[in-house]
């Protein structure tokens, strides 16, 4: 059966999933990339962004790969699609990531603003859904046929996915660094109430990765 998942990411010790003020400069927010030193020079994530051969391999790179394993869409909060506030001013943003973002698959972009469908190279095509987060998975399932749901994120987006109780599975990277502050992942969230437990944890020198999986049956 179709799984919604969660993949690699990376929270800091005090919980926060993301910098704050976040801008052009700052995608991930200020101090937000430090999150991420397990993942970025990995083989997986070398070769899924910047196109490029080698990297390393070991117990980052396995679960960095497994994250893009039968995936057949994604959905993202607008924060992680751009920097952009408020009605799009015109179609000239088009994503972090450049003319081939590294999905392949349909992308739904969570968003109060309509906007076209945007088509990219490599079989990307960012959609945006303003109908909200049950709309975007409905139409995420449908595309992904018999394949999962990735939920990208940001941290907002996340916990209103686990409010609902419809993440099925979540791997989460805690990087060993302090931000202080940012956007926390898990505020005002009981998982144990919620049905999730801890299936499985393994430590890397940069992260120690932690698999939760909820045991109830999904609501959707």
């Amino acid at each position: 059966m179709a799984r919604v998942r969660v993949e690699g990411f990376t929270i800091s010790l005090d919980g926060y999933g993301a910098g704050p003020d976040q801008d052009i400069d700052n995608p991930l927010g200020v101090g937000g990339t430090d999150l991420h030193q397990w993942l970025l020079p990995t083989r997986t994530f070398q070769s899924a962004l910047f196109g490029k051969s080698g990297g390393t391999t070991g117990i980052d790179d396995d679960f960095a790969a497994r994250g893009f394993r039968n995936v057949g869409a994604w959905i993202l909060g607008r924060n992680m699609f751009g920097p952009v506030r408020g009605p799009w001013p015109d179609a000239n943003w088009k994503g972090w990531w450049g003319d081939s973002p590294p999905y392949h698959v349909p992308v739904f972009v969570l968003t109060h603003h309509a906007r076209a469908p945007l088509e990219m190279a490599g079989g990307t095509t960012f959609h945006f859904v303003t109908g909200g987060i049950r709309e975007a998975l409905a139409r995420a399932r449908e595309a992904a046929g018999d394949r999962d749901v990735r939920i990208g994120g940001g941290p907002q987006t996340i916990r209103q996915y686990l409010r609902e109780g419809l993440i099925d599975e979540l791997h989460l990277a805690i990087s060993p660094v302090l931000l202080g502050r940012g956007e926390a992942l898990f505020e005002g969230l009981d998982l144990r109430a919620l049905g999730y437990a801890c299936v499985e944890r393994v430590a890397s020198e940069q992260a120690t990765h932690v698999v939760l999986r909820r045991q109830a049956s999904p609501t959707a």
